[in-house]
């Protein structure tokens, strides 16, 4: 009878430090993470912060990593399957939230069929990423494959801004951003020109409300 005591306070010790460490480790696996290495190849230090993986089974396993190498930013995506062949194009779509998709083009890289990146819009990407709760991602392989991943962003701000920090970039959010131009501003300066000038600027103000109608 003691036995079966025993047996059961140690069974029920067991279950809830199981249960505590569940949802810490949990935690652990959907954080971004920063990383500084070495390139083999040139000896030279870059960082990145880089993504979880997404939930086994839900997704295809696809990371995305932020990397400032050599004083420039990539955005990397980081695929287990074929998405083009070495060196070639391909299509990248990413939505922020509930947020309007938006599609970048990337590159492999020149030695792999799974791994892609790019530098023009890995700024604006990564400004994106700092806006939103959870990213997802969609890839149209060579293969006519479409992968896809849903990633969480609650916690992706501060190893992003470590990488634009080591690049000397400032994130968008944090940058002053000038106010928008008023219609009081428009008619304060418009009404100091000359009637030769105001007729240009209408000319080119009708010529707009022409082409976006």
């Amino acid at each position: 009878m003691k036995h079966n005591r025993f047996f059961g306070k140690s069974t029920l010790t067991i279950m809830l430090g199981l249960l505590i460490a569940c949802p810490l480790n949990a935690l652990a696996d959907n954080a971004w993470s920063y990383h500084q290495e070495s390139d083999s190849l040139t000896n030279q230090t870059y960082s990145f912060a880089q993504s979880p993986l997404p939930q086994p089974g839900l997704y295809d396993d696809m990371m995305l990593e932020i990397i400032c190498k050599e004083n420039k930013l990539q955005a990397v995506i980081d695929t287990d399957d074929l998405i083009a062949s070495q060196g070639s194009r391909f299509s990248l779509e990413y939505q922020i939230d509930k947020k309007t998709p938006v599609t970048i083009q990337m590159k492999t890289f020149p030695d792999s069929k799974r791994k892609g990146y790019t530098e023009e819009f890995a700024k604006r990407m990564a400004d994106d990423l700092l806006t939103g709760q959870a990213v997802f991602i969609r890839v149209n392989t060579m293969i006519r494959k479409a992968l896809s991943s849903s990633i969480p962003l609650d916690n992706a701000a501060e190893p992003i801004k470590h990488v634009f920090a080591d690049c000397g970039l400032n994130s968008s959010s944090n940058a002053t951003s000038e106010p928008a131009y008023s219609l009081v501003e428009f008619e304060q300066e418009f009404s100091k020109l000359g009637v030769d000038q105001q007729q240009q600027i209408l000319a080119k103000i009708k010529k707009i409300m022409v082409e976006i109608r």
